[in-house]
């Protein structure tokens, strides 16, 4: 609805991830913290200016920032924020283009989750966007450990089935990874 409301008690004891697409994520950082916000993700392309300041000013509040790209952004202008002084502790790549639910997931995307495992080992890298039983193998195996999943949780007969096979699926590749497989 536009505005942040102040996290009940049940919301304080949940991880609450907050992924802004905004052109000023700026402006939402103090607020988000003093609502219990865990995470606080903004978007390289409306960043480029100001990352140091923004990433700062969310450790500040006592959340753990993270950077996400669009699909047509390359995967080249996030390093500088996984590599500064003051990093970000996550990466998130959009595996469909930023607006609605629903949409097709866009496996073309697993060669950027790919490019930063690869460059960062122990760097935590989400996905978002069309993640479900049929895709979830893919991200996985492609290096992704953090996944957003709303329509095949949420309209699925049985969610708790679909929550276990992507924990499930996400564990078996983690251990592939680690083995060098």
């Amino acid at each position: 609805d536009g505005y942040v409301h102040n996290g009940s008690s049940v919301l304080s004891r949940a991880y609450l991830d907050c992924h802004l697409m905004v052109t000023n994520p700026l402006d939402y950082v103090e607020p988000l913290g003093k609502a219990g916000a865990s995470g606080f993700t903004f978007h390289v392309e409306v960043s480029k200016d100001n990352w140091r300041e923004l990433i700062q000013k969310i450790k500040l509040q006592g959340m753990r920032p993270a950077v996400a790209l669009k699909p047509r952004t390359p995967v080249e202008e996030v390093y500088p924020l996984v590599e500064g002084d003051n990093p970000v502790e996550m990466v998130l790549v959009m595996t469909v283009e930023p607006g609605f639910g629903g949409q097709k997931f866009m496996p073309e995307m697993m060669e950027k989750v790919r490019a930063l495992r690869q460059k960062y080992p122990s760097l935590d890298i989400e996905v978002d966007g069309g993640l479900g039983p049929s895709t979830i193998a893919a991200a996985a195996s492609a290096g992704a450990n953090c996944i957003v999943a709303g329509s095949s949780i949420f309209g699925a007969p049985e969610p708790a089935a679909v929550i276990s096979l992507m924990r499930k699926s996400i564990g078996e590749a983690q251990g592939q990874l680690a083995d060098g497989h």
